[in-house]
């Protein structure tokens, strides 16, 4: 069973967005726990707290379907010791309050060198960020996302990501959240049924296909290998239908939240549906057993 939803607005309350999760027959979304254009936000009542988890029983909504995006001022693999600090307690602060409301995971870009340090010195400090954040939290799982590659930011490999995990010391609590747009930006193809494969393969082979928490759903509408992070709605893109619809029918991308961050929120509802229709079809299970 696929988890398919979209980025909602949490503008009003946090519950709201659960509450338009549902309007939208949505079975996940992402939100922002606290406003993403700040480092500082109030700490969440009581009351926020017991209004969104009622909410996500009434809609039900379990912690697994749901994938909370950090603030993009976050950067944990800053070059300075001021910025550094600045983006963990942030982070720490987005752990905990997802913690109080009952969440499991968190998705997060890594980070950038900002062109100040070296691409190594900076993956190391983004592992070092994340042991520090695992220390002083509990029960949330830190998903990386990879990146387009556009400027200095990191990620944007299958090996960024692999060199990052392997810096963790406890690697329960770490995950990957792909984002086919950043993913095809950075040069990995999704055009046929045979790249979709390959290209998973390889993030088998590098990576491991057991830390994949999560997927954002997006085509490009740059092309292969652009580095330019421009989402598109679902066959609008450069990618095209095939990948969409080969996600849908196999089941190794059961059970994990799948978020569409297409242009058009118009469009989220069609889109979904059209996702959920994909499952129904029948495919060569000799093809989808090849890794």
């Amino acid at each position: 069973m696929k988890y398919i939803g979209a980025h909602m607005s949490a503008a009003g309350g946090l519950h709201l967005a659960i509450e338009r999760a549902a309007q939208i027959e949505a079975t996940a979304l992402s939100l922002f726990v606290k406003n993403q254009r700040k480092w500082h936000s109030p700490p969440l009542t009581a009351e926020q707290i017991d209004l969104f988890r009622y909410t996500c029983e009434k809609k039900k909504f379990n912690a697994f379907q749901i994938i909370p995006h950090s603030s993009y001022l976050i950067n944990l693999g800053h070059p300075t010791k001021e910025g550094l600090k600045k983006s963990r307690v942030s982070f720490i602060n987005e752990v905990i309050r997802c913690h109080q409301l009952g969440l499991k995971l968190i998705n997060f870009h890594p980070g950038s060198h900002l062109n100040q340090i070296t691409e190594k010195h900076c993956l190391e400090r983004i592992s070092e960020s994340i042991n520090i954040i695992l220390d002083r939290t509990r029960g949330v799982t830190l998903v990386i996302e990879n990146t387009a590659g556009q400027g200095s930011n990191l990620g944007f490999s299958f090996e960024h990501l692999a060199g990052i995990i392997k810096g963790v010391e406890d690697k329960s609590r770490v995950g990957v959240c792909i984002d086919t747009c950043h993913a095809f930006a950075a040069g990995y193809d999704f055009r046929t049924e045979r790249a979709c494969i390959e290209t998973f393969m390889n993030f088998h082979r590098i990576v491991g296909l057991h830390y994949l928490r999560g997927m954002h759903i997006n085509d490009s509408k740059n092309e292969l290998g652009s580095r330019i992070d421009r989402h598109e709605s679902l066959g609008k893109g450069r990618i095209g239908q095939v990948l969409f619809s080969w996600l849908m029918q196999d089941s190794r991308f059961d059970k994990i939240p799948m978020i569409l961050e297409t242009i058009n929120p118009a469009l989220w509802k069609h889109e979904i549906f059209w996702l959920k229709s994909e499952q129904l079809l029948t495919r060569n299970n000799a093809i989808l057993s090849c890794f």
